[in-house]
C-alpha cells in the first residue's frame, strides 16, 4: 500500500515542490496551507506522515501538532525557518519526531521521511505478544501501548522507541549516538542533541504518573533505565 503524506505550509510553492518530489518517490500526497485546513485534511486523508510548517495562519503549527499527536501516533517532521535551539525544542516538545530548518536540502528531507517511515513501520509491524514491565511501567508491543501506574500514556513514535529500548535493556547505559542509531536515526550532532529533547519529554510524561525517576543520566556516558522490577 502506498504511504500517504500530508504537506502543510503556507508557502504554496514549497508545498507544490515537496508534493512533486514525494510523488516522484512513490508517495501519495495532500496539501494544506493553514492550520485549520491541516486538521481537516488529517481527518479526511489519514496520512502516514505529516510534514508540518511551524508558522501557519489560522492555527499555528505547534497547536496543530499538539492536537494531532495527543490522540494519534502519526510521525511528524516539523519545518521551521528558525534555527534557534529554543524553536527546535518547542517543535519536539509539541510531539514532532524530527525537524528540519529552512532553507533545506530536498534530498535530506526525503531521506528523513524515508527513515522515519521505516522506523514507524518497524514498530507497528512488530507482532510480539510480549509485555515488558519495569516497576509501574508496562509496554505492550502488540498494540504499541504504554501504561504507567495503570493509566495509558500517549507517546510519540520516537518516545516509544526510546522507552522500548530502555525497558528491554534495563540498567544498560546507552550513549546518545547509540540511542539515535538504535531507533533508526543518525549519529551526527543535531540528532544526538535531539535525543536529549526526546528524553526530557519522555521523563516529563513518566513524572506526571509516578515519582520514580526511571531514566537516569550517566555522567559523560548517556542514559540508562533503573531496574525497579523487584520494587512492586
Amino acid at each position: 500500500m502506498t504511504d500517504k503524506i500530508l504537506v502543510v505550509d503556507d508557502e504554496v510553492n514549497i508545498c507544490e515542490l515537496l508534493s512533486l518530489e514525494l510523488e516522484l518517490e512513490g508517495y501519495r500526497t495532500e496539501r494544506a496551507h493553514d492550520g485549520k485546513a491541516a486538521l481537516e485534511k488529517f481527518e479526511s486523508f489519514q496520512p502516514d506522515l505529516i510534514i508540518l510548517d511551524l508558522m501557519l495562519p489560522e492555527i499555528n503549527g505547534i497547536d496543530v501538532c499538539r492536537q494531532i499527536t495527543a490522540k494519534n501516533n502519526v510521525p511528524v517532521i516539523m519545518l521551521t525557518a528558525k534555527s534557534e535551539v529554543s524553536d527546535r525544542i518547542l517543535g519536539l516538545n509539541c510531539g514532532a519526531d524530527d525537524y528540519i530548518t529552512k532553507p533545506f536540502d530536498t534530498g535530506e528531507l526525503l531521506a528523513r521521511v524515508n527513515a522515519l517511515l521505516r522506523r514507524y513501520k518497524k514498530i507497528t509491524q512488530i507482532k510480539e505478544k510480549e509485555e515488558y514491565h519495569n516497576g509501574e511501567i508496562t509496554v505492550k508491543t502488540e498494540s504499541k501501548s504504554v501504561f504507567i501506574s495503570g493509566e495509558e500514556v500517549v507517546l510519540t513514535n520516537t518516545e516509544y522507541s526510546i522507552l522500548l529500548l530502555f525497558i528491554k535493556n534495563k540498567t544498560k547505559v546507552f550513549s546518545r549516538e547509540t540511542i539515535s542509531e538504535k531507533i533508526g536515526g543518525k549519529s551526527h550532532d543535531d540528532d544526538t542533541r535531539a535525543i536529549d529533547m526526546h528524553i526530557q519529554r519522555l521523563r516529563r510524561k513518566i513524572a506526571a504518573k509516578t515519582d520514580v525517576k526511571y531514566i537516569e543520566t550517566v555522567f559523560r556516558s548517556g542514559y540508562r533505565m533503573k531496574d525497579m522490577s523487584d520494587e512492586v
